[in-house]
């Protein structure tokens, strides 16, 4: 049975069904949860941080440190929503006598995932999986496919509710809104 079970979390509209469905399994197996949080420039409603991996570059082309430093600040208020999320979503876990603790980590999601989970010898990792095929799939990637075919463990994937409404669903990257 699972004892350990890992929630991989972003900021998008299906992280909440991620995480009621891990802490409802939780409760049922009587397990304890992590939450993890993986911060990427891949994420949906992150800033653009390209700018910040080699600052000098940038400033040697005549950048402003204006620009570099209001990217700066935009990364940290980035951060600082996702440690949060993962700070409200574990205190419900915990009133719910569910053993939950939290951590937010820098890199790929998939494989900062997948690593996370062989080194914390986890049971079950549950993920969202936001219903992408065809050409978004193909050149958007998939963290929850990535995760499903590198995992070490079993790998629950959410869907996004089936009735999700338009606006959703096009916030979700899935279809145009309509105009």
């Amino acid at each position: 049975m699972f004892h350990k079970i890992l929630v991989a979390l972003d900021t998008s509209i299906i992280g909440r069904s991620v995480f009621e469905e891990a802490l409802a399994l939780a409760k049922a197996v009587q397990a304890n949860l992590t939450l993890l949080h993986v911060l990427s420039s891949e994420e949906e409603g992150s800033p653009d941080i390209s700018l910040l991996s080699s600052p000098e570059y940038y400033l040697g082309l005549g950048m402003s440190i204006k620009i570099l430093e209001m990217q700066q600040k935009q990364w940290e208020k980035f951060a600082n929503q996702g440690l949060e999320m993962l700070r409200s979503l574990a205190e419900e876990a915990t009133n719910s006598d569910v053993s939950t603790e939290f951590t937010q980590q820098l890199g790929n999601p998939g494989r900062t995932i997948c690593e996370f989970a062989r080194n914390g010898k986890y049971d079950l990792i549950v993920i969202g999986h936001r219903g992408r095929s065809g050409l978004f799939e193909l050149f958007l990637g998939s963290v929850s496919n990535y995760v499903l075919h590198h995992a070490s463990c079993s790998v629950l994937t959410v869907q996004r509710p089936v009735n999700a409404s338009k606006t959703e669903a096009a916030q979700l990257g899935e279809v145009a809104p309509s105009i």
